[in-house]
């Protein structure tokens, strides 16, 4: 739910990975993918996506916790410096997503321990892993979640490559997907 870590799709910027994760649970419908990616809030792009849940693929209770996982790791990869200090700054810590609603993404804070499956904090973790392994690289390639069907605006997504030593700036698009003639 962090703004401030824009990913960039099929020269669309995309202000939150929220916003991203969103979008993905309805690949069928490009223009309600562009209204949640319009969003500046990664909340309000979560409550716009609730008025289309009946829309919602099929698969997504099996798939979002590789889209999500994916999400995470385009923000990192868009964000290489910005997201990976604050990863170095969190040493091994655990990373735990406080929630007083959500004990699947998040953990219940319960005094002195937090109770919950926590698989946002456990991608986090995961993320920050493969961010201290390829901290040398240059060029990264994200294949894309096992998904069926797994489209963003009307084109199926592939892997994407993502030079993280460049400095992405508001305003700027990047088309990664020069194949489709985009």
């Amino acid at each position: 739910m962090a703004g401030g870590y824009p990913i960039y799709i099929d020269g669309v910027k995309i202000l939150t990975s929220e916003a991203l994760y969103q979008a993905c649970r309805f690949p069928e419908y490009p223009e309600i993918q562009r209204e949640i990616v319009e969003q500046r809030s990664p909340m309000t792009a979560k409550d716009i996506s609730r008025k289309y849940d009946h829309l919602t693929r099929k698969d997504w209770a099996s798939n979002r916790v590789q889209i999500m996982n994916w999400c995470i790791h385009l923000k990192l990869l868009y964000n290489w410096n910005k997201m990976g200090n604050l990863f170095l700054r969190t040493m091994d810590k655990e990373i735990v997503e406080l929630s007083s609603k959500d004990d699947f993404w998040g953990a219940f804070e319960r005094g002195d321990y937090a109770e919950g499956c926590n698989v946002l904090g456990l991608l986090l973790k995961q993320v920050r892993k493969d961010y201290k392994m390829n901290q040398d690289k240059k060029n990264i390639t994200l294949g894309c979640p096992n998904a069926d069907n797994f489209k963003l605006f009307g084109h199926i997504i592939g892997n994407i490559k993502v030079d993280v030593t460049e400095n992405y700036h508001v305003g700027e698009t990047y088309n990664l997907f020069d194949d489709y003639g985009l």
